[in-house]
């Protein structure tokens, strides 16, 4: 029924990627952003609806729900709220809302939309159809202020977890921090590192079983990351309140931290300077059943099942994802494209190439996040960062017991 629908509104179709010609006055369709008003992002958006509208007459009526839109959408969504285009993770669109979202199938296909195909295929496995338009692609991995590895004589970026420890031994004695980790990454931070032991698939028997104390690889993860804590790898203060650490990469006053491509532009607006970045993939385990795949994560749009303006909302989508408007978002955020034509900034060279060779991207955290005690996850992630517990096991012991 949903293809039947699309392809009856399809009559009035996207004549280009870079734009849309339709005559609708007096439709208005609501979108839900994650953005908070002022954002970069949400500048771009807000200026990108109002030219919709001039050319198209559809008014995008937009409300500004920050972050924590993920606590609102199943309710809302289950509820019929007046939402006609939701932004959200691609992860939880494909997984955790699916019930509601339009099948863009038809309409993608007729437009000539191709994006990304690892993002694209990835959310027609999870919800048996294409059920979100990608807007920020992400990739994430170790990045890190090139000015930092130089002063300490650091030649080569680090493949292994033995060759990481060198160079934070390298950093720390020549004065500078290491690692920064902000709370409201370690979650991402251990994942990364827990899939260098697991791969995605043993993550995911962790997440519906429980056993974490009775598997020797979570263990040693977590030990890991213990000894990281007590070697003083860790920029002062960390895990610190977001962005606090992060920024410190930009000061100088810390090397390295560990996250996706939308960190660099997040230090640079707060140093007030263009940092020189390097990023290196995150490093391997010796026996580790996933040595070097990338995370490759998106934040994404998808249309509300009920939507009585779908085709509009699409239209819309298109218009804010492809082209000029795709562009002028790359470059006011600092962000990767989410159109592969267009091109990336300069701290970012490289991520659209790694994107589109992306055959299956690694989720974000593994998709711990879909358990229902992911809250209280969170908080044992950044506990382990804290130096709260005395051994690998004690840590994966708290952890069964949230099952």
């Amino acid at each position: 029924m949903k293809r039947f629908m699309s392809v009856l509104l399809g009559l009035v179709m996207v004549l280009s990627m870079g734009g849309t010609v339709l005559a609708d006055d007096g439709v208005e369709i609501n979108f839900w952003s994650m953005w908070n008003e002022g954002e970069p992002q949400a500048t771009v958006i807000a200026e990108a609806a109002e030219a919709f509208e001039q050319e198209t007459g559809v008014h995008v009526n937009i409300e500004w729900k920050g972050r924590d839109i993920n606590t609102l959408l199943t309710a809302s969504l289950d509820s019929g709220d007046a939402i006609d285009i939701f932004e959200d993770d691609y992860n939880r669109i494909g997984q955790v809302y699916t019930e509601w979202t339009y099948d863009l199938t038809e309409m993608a296909e007729a437009a000539g939309y191709e994006g990304y195909a690892c993002f694209n295929d990835q959310s027609a496995a999870w919800a048996g159809y294409l059920n979100s338009i990608t807007e920020q692609p992400q990739v994430g991995g170790v990045f890190y202020n090139k000015a930092a590895f130089e002063e300490a004589g650091i030649e080569a970026e680090p493949a292994t977890w033995t060759e990481f420890l060198d160079v934070c031994a390298k950093l720390k004695e020549a004065g500078i921090a290491p690692l920064a980790q902000d709370g409201a990454y370690t979650n991402f931070s251990f994942y990364y590192h827990l899939v260098r032991y697991l791969g995605e698939d043993g993550i995911a028997a962790l997440r519906d079983n429980g056993g974490w104390a009775d598997n020797e690889q979570a263990v040693q993860a977590a030990q890991d990351i213990i000894d990281l804590v007590n070697a003083g790898y860790l920029a002062d203060g960390a895990p610190d309140e977001y962005p606090a650490s992060q920024t410190k990469v930009g000061l100088g006053e810390a090397a390295m931290v560990v996250c996706a491509n939308y960190v660099t532009a997040e230090v640079n607006a707060a140093v007030g300077e263009e940092v020189n970045w390097g990023l290196f993939n995150y490093p391997s385990v010796e026996g580790g059943a996933e040595p070097t795949a990338a995370y490759a994560g998106a934040n994404s749009l998808a249309i509300a099942s009920y939507s009585e303006h779908p085709q509009e909302a699409f239209d819309f989508i298109m218009y804010l994802v492809t082209g000029e408007w795709d562009q002028k978002m790359a470059d006011t955020a600092s962000q990767i494209p989410a159109d592969p034509s267009n091109t990336a900034p300069a701290s970012l060279n490289g991520t659209i190439e790694t994107l589109k060779a992306a055959d299956k991207p690694m989720t974000w955290c593994g998709s711990l996040n879909t358990h229902p005690a992911w809250t209280d996850m969170k908080t044992l992630f950044t506990e382990l960062f804290e130096g709260k517990y005395e051994d690998g096991a004690a840590f994966c012991a708290a952890m069964d017991a949230l099952y």
